[in-house]
């Protein structure tokens, strides 16, 4: 019976290759693969099955991966990160969406426990309350948590800076000599809607702009919550010349509103956004936007859960990865708007 000895011999790479692609446990360039493949197939080597490989070693080299369902795009980007990374890493991924339901969350963690999975990502955004029965169940499997206000799971956490995000958006307004802006917020009872909030309430603090509470309208992260609150502002009498939105989605929903009513943007509305979803640069006008690093925040997701999983002793990290401002042609400079 062949070997992976027998293999390498025949395919010119070193055994631990050889492991590597019919185990699948690191990445290995298509063409030493093909040639590992190729070499095993001519020497009739059958490879132990996954189940068998599993209970030897006690490990399925598979993640399981929570969601909630959004329309947002900011989260189908993250999770292509994570999934990338993962295949680099030689991990399969389980993924499960919970629209936003506790009961369906306890079944797709109680699934991927049966499927003897390695560790979670968890991407669930919605503060802990309500899920802190389920949260005990995961005490026992490493996780990583991302997109999450504070919990008190012990456990890696990734994260974008809302707070300063929040406040590079509104400070970039301001330097374009904007100084009545609104805001709209994402639902204040999530984390990043509020840190985001906070940081819009920094930079008008620290430039000493007022902020009219009717230029302050709370959204859903949603388009319609952005059309909605632009319906808002306009029945609040005189728009501001700026408004910050927590995110592109909302941004969208706004400017589309905007649009209807025969307002201009930017020409008379300059329209901040959050995110830079991948579509944010191909609007009409190309969205000015704050980034989020979506493909590293996916790695560094997998990375956190690798590492823990090799050596699970050390305490609980938090990796903040931070964002940065696209100007692109949605805001103008106060002085050139109409």
């Amino acid at each position: 019976m062949a070997t992976m000895k027998d293999i390498a011999k025949l395919a010119g790479v070193s055994t631990s290759t050889v492991s590597h692609v019919i185990n699948k446990t690191r990445f290995v360039s298509d063409e030493i693969a093909e040639r590992v493949n190729n070499a095993a197939k001519e020497l009739n080597y059958y490879a132990p099955s996954a189940l068998a490989r599993s209970l030897k070693i006690n490990r399925t080299n598979t993640f399981g991966m929570i969601v909630t369902t959004s329309t947002n795009p900011f989260f189908g980007e993250v999770v292509k990160g994570v999934e990338r990374s993962c295949y680099h890493a030689g991990y399969n991924l389980i993924l499960c969406n919970t629209e936003g339901d506790a009961t369906r969350m306890k079944a797709s963690i109680d699934t991927m426990m049966q499927k003897r999975v390695d560790g979670f990502i968890l991407m669930c955004s919605t503060m802990e309350g309500e899920y802190s029965d389920i949260l005990e169940k995961l005490k026992s499997v490493p996780v990583v948590v991302m997109d999450w206000g504070p919990i008190s799971l012990p456990c890696d956490k990734i994260q974008d800076n809302s707070l300063r995000g929040g406040y590079l958006a509104t400070k970039h307004l301001i330097d374009k000599g904007h100084t009545a802006i609104g805001c709209i917020t994402g639902p204040l009872v999530k984390h990043q809607a509020q840190m985001r909030y906070q940081g819009f309430k920094r930079a008008m603090k620290e430039a000493s702009l007022p902020i009219n509470p009717k230029w302050v309208v709370e959204g859903d992260f949603e388009c319609e919550g952005g059309y909605q609150a632009f319906a808002a502002f306009n029945k609040n009498g005189d728009l501001p010349s700026a408004i910050f939105a927590g995110n592109d989605m909302m941004a969208m929903g706004l400017i589309n509103a905007a649009n209807e009513q025969g307002i201009s943007v930017p020409r008379d509305l300059s329209v901040m956004g959050y995110d830079d979803i991948h579509i944010a640069k191909y609007m009409t006008p190309s969205l000015t936007t704050v980034h989020q690093p979506k493909y590293r925040l996916g790695k560094a997701a997998v990375d956190a859960l690798i590492a823990r999983i090799g050596n699970g002793e050390h305490p609980p990290q938090i990796v903040e990865l931070e964002p940065t401002v696209m100007e692109r042609g949605s805001v103008i400079e106060a002085g050139e708007q109409a």
